[in-house]
């Protein structure tokens, strides 16, 4: 870095550049229209139907947008960061459950596995993956642990080359529709986490059930369910990392999941801003449109604040997993932000919708059920507020990645337009 004379700057790291290259816009353009075509027509009769369309996953893994950050030496798209962040808030934008398919299936599993898969794992799991043709989720949560992961209550046994494993997962996106599950059990409870493994379940294995949650607040569109099992033999080649790593794998995928959190928030503040100026502009009282109201002026400035605060936030964020800098505290307080914003957003847009906010004429109500849910899963807002403030005291402080992701490889913009065409 240097000065406006051009003398170099010591010690200071060179400046983060957010203006987006000529990729990132094919790809958010890209990802834009799908979402616009596929999906936004629809979703409100999805939503009050409570229907999954499995045929959307389908569309995204023909585009490529399953794999997009994962390389192309094994099926993926090798795209950065900024550009899976730009595809989660366009996601998101249109409807939540499209941005859960991406957390569950890309940043908690797809790219765990590229994190700390073995070649074999990598080419056995990943590429299907990655091309769109298999569907994965993760499982961690369960019926009596949740934040605290430490405490989950799956167990594994080893037995020759194969373990067993019972227990049970809950509030898993894509439960039952997914193919290859990332699940986490103890094989020594007395160790709390450090005990943990981390397992490929596969669908169709002896003793493994899944099932549907009904009743959901938000992200009525996409599937959520419960994971079961009963003594599952499940091969010693399934088992992701070494034994005891389990918590560590955990939480290097979380720190993947909470990014395409953060980032989807973006779009769905987007989509609650765009909705009230479009209201606030057409809808009139005492003789005038309600916008030029002062205090429906607050909660649009108020969105539009929320909105630029948290893109960029997600793409500093973005920017270090680009270079690979260990990135958890920024991570957290995008993710927190963003959501917090975003329920904020969803809230006001309501109000200034009156009382068709309160029904599903317009998507604003939608909005807010589905944010409801982002600050509680990825880790609740009260367990980021703890980790910044721990950060900030000093009681807390990363260490170095130990297992750093490849560097991606991506399409150059040509290769990216020719797909939308």
């Amino acid at each position: 870095m240097t000065t406006a004379q051009g003398i170099p700057v010591k010690g200071v790291r060179p400046a983060m550049d957010f203006s987006l290259t000529e990729e990132q816009i094919q790809v958010r353009d890209m990802v834009r229209e799908f979402a616009q075509r596929e999906v936004a027509p629809y979703i409100q009769e999805w939503d009050a139907k409570v229907e999954f369309h499995r045929e959307v996953l389908t569309k995204m893994g023909e585009l490529g947008i399953l794999g997009l950050p994962v390389p192309e030496a094994y099926g993926g798209l090798g795209l950065d960061y900024v550009s899976l962040a730009l595809a989660c808030d366009e996601l998101e934008y249109v409807d939540t459950f499209l941005r859960v398919i991406m957390s569950v299936h890309v940043g908690l599993n797809s790219l765990a596995l590229l994190q700390w898969g073995t070649e074999a794992q990598k080419q056995r799991w990943l590429v299907p993956q990655a091309q769109g043709t298999k569907i994965a989720t993760f499982g961690l949560t369960e019926p009596n642990a949740g934040s605290d992961a430490g405490s989950i209550e799956s167990t594994v046994v080893r037995d020759g080359d194969h373990y067993i494993l019972n227990g049970a997962k809950m509030w898993i996106s894509l439960a039952d529709v997914a193919d290859h599950f990332l699940v986490f059990a103890s094989i020594d409870r007395s160790k709390k986490h450090h005990g943990l493994c981390a397992f490929m379940i596969e669908r169709g294995m002896d003793g493994f059930t899944t099932g549907t949650i009904k009743g959901k607040l938000g992200v009525r569109a996409g599937n959520t369910g419960e994971l079961a099992f009963n003594n599952v033999r499940v091969p010693v080649e399934n088992r992701i990392g070494e034994e005891g790593e389990g918590f560590k794998i955990a939480m290097s995928c979380i720190d993947q999941g909470r990014f395409t959190v953060g980032a989807g928030a973006v779009g769905l503040i987007r989509a609650s801003l765009d909705a009230s100026v479009k209201y606030a502009n057409e809808r009139e009282a005492f003789g005038e449109p309600i916008g030029k109201f002062q205090l429906v002026q607050q909660m649009i400035a108020k969105m539009v604040a929320g909105h630029e605060a948290s893109y960029l936030l997600t793409m500093k964020a973005a920017e270090l997993k680009n270079r690979g800098i260990r990135n958890t505290r920024e991570t957290s307080l995008m993710k927190w932000f963003s959501c917090d914003q975003a329920l904020q957003a969803a809230d006001d847009a309501i109000q200034i919708h009156g009382s068709y906010g309160f029904s599903n004429e317009y998507p604003v109500e939608r909005f807010w059920r589905n944010s409801r849910g982002a600050v509680i899963y990825e880790g609740t807002r009260e367990v980021h507020t703890l980790l910044q403030a721990e950060y900030a005291l000093g009681y807390r402080k990363d260490k170095p990645l130990s297992h750093p992701q490849p560097p991606a490889q991506g399409y150059d913009a040509e290769e990216l337009l020719a797909m939308t065409r």
